[in-house]
């Protein structure tokens, strides 16, 4: 898995790639989870995910968690089909704003 962050102004983009599962999820999740401590509008962008596993998963949901928390958006943008397969399979693309794209996502 590769992990990258984006930092904007009031937002930051978490870009991640390849394969997220048990073996990174933990990297995964310390990068969502730092943005949102500096109080930052998390966009997480799963365009280049070709895998992910219940553990990644379990990263995301306590990721919009802690940024309701502090008041903060939360969002996925440009999902992969085969990160949308399975938040479609655990139904929680209910649950997550999804977007097409960063702009999408600050508009919408």
């Amino acid at each position: 898995m590769e992990c990258k962050i984006e930092k904007k102004e009031q937002h930051s983009i978490v870009t991640l790639a390849g394969e997220v599962d048990l073996h990174c999820s933990a990297e995964a999740r310390k990068s969502i989870l730092s943005q949102i401590s500096e109080m930052k509008h998390v966009m997480v962008d799963l365009s280049q995910v070709k895998y992910i596993d219940s553990s990644a998963i379990a990263s995301l949901v306590e990721g919009i968690q802690m940024a309701k928390h502090a008041n903060l958006k939360f969002s996925l943008i440009s999902v992969s089909n085969e990160a949308m397969q399975v938040l479609k399979l655990a139904r929680l693309d209910k649950v997550f704003s999804i977007f097409s794209n960063e702009d999408e996502a600050l508009t919408g």
